[in-house]
């Protein structure tokens, strides 16, 4: 019997505490889309700035290199547990660098998904490079894959066209960094920017669908899913990451404060047009509820 960490009061933002591969193999239920931010094992006593400090890239013993074989594995583990939780139509995205998102492309093609593109997401504000000796890494790279190479999956073409100005929109997203509102209820290591998680959202997910992040950190993707009306299982082992989770999504519960995030994205981002029809209240009587 499963016992979620929180549930929140209108049941569309559910967090689970644990090891997500243990506990995507303990329950049924599908999803229509996941997104995921892995581990990218970097946490091995390199350095690298912030806020103009040097800084050490240790994010917490769960971001370890284990040695490359170990951490293949354990991304093909979790990446096999997150295609049972798929469905047929559905479609995952994953984020990385150059240091993981290679092995996590070969994984994806040994486990029979279908890669649909990669995304390079160019940051705005990247650290500079230390040494002198690089080009300074300034982007992440987002894959996006569907469950199975004949099912169709749903892509929102006419919205992305629409947001990119008329458009076709290329697979290269110059979005902004994490702002300061979205960092109220604290911060988390990894942390994603809301304007990223928004457009994933938009482009691959219709009103209602549910959303699963199986190392959940703050909780950004379920925070762009509750925005946008749709539904939202979180995962994660470290309880102080689901605690501000839990506060992000109770910051939003007012409806003054979710328009008002809604307002900021939009001028952050220019995430919405004015015909885009962005959905605050779904009728969720007709979608599945989560077995627990």
């Amino acid at each position: 019997m499963i016992t979620p960490f929180y549930k929140s009061p209108d049941r569309n933002f559910t967090l689970l505490k644990g090891d997500c591969i243990e506990l995507l193999n303990s329950f049924e239920f599908q999803f229509d889309m996941i997104f995921a931010d892995p581990p990218y094992h970097l946490s091995n006593g390199g350095i690298s700035v912030q806020s103009g400090k040097m800084v050490s890239v240790n994010k917490g013993v769960w971001d370890k290199s284990h040695g490359i074989d170990a951490d293949y594995n354990f991304d093909k583990e979790w990446l096999s547990a997150c295609r049972n939780k798929l469905k047929d139509n559905g479609t995952i995205w994953v984020s990385g660098t150059y240091h993981n998102i290679f092995s996590i492309a070969r994984c994806l093609t040994e486990l029979n998904y279908k890669i649909l593109n990669c995304i390079t997401w160019v940051k705005t504000n990247p650290p500079p490079n230390l040494s002198c000796r690089y080009f300074t890494h300034s982007a992440e790279y987002i894959l996006w894959a569907r469950k199975s190479a004949k099912t169709p999956h749903f892509y929102n073409y006419e919205l992305m066209k629409e947001i990119n100005g008329g458009t076709q929109m290329r697979d290269v997203w110059n979005l902004p960094a994490i702002a300061k509102w979205e960092k109220t209820c604290g911060k988390h290591p990894t942390q994603k920017p809301l304007s990223v998680l928004s457009r994933i959202i938009l482009a691959s997910t219709k009103a209602g669908a549910w959303i699963l992040d199986p190392f959940t950190g703050s909780s950004t993707t379920g925070i762009a899913a509750n925005l946008l009306g749709r539904r939202f299982l979180g995962i994660d082992q470290e309880e102080d990451f689901l605690r501000l989770s839990k506060a992000r999504k109770e910051e939003i519960i007012d409806v003054v404060k979710c328009s008002e995030y809604i307002d900021r994205l939009q001028k952050q981002s220019k995430i919405f047009q004015e015909s885009s029809q962005v959905v605050m209240d779904v009728d969720y009587q007709y979608t599945a509820e989560l077995p627990f």
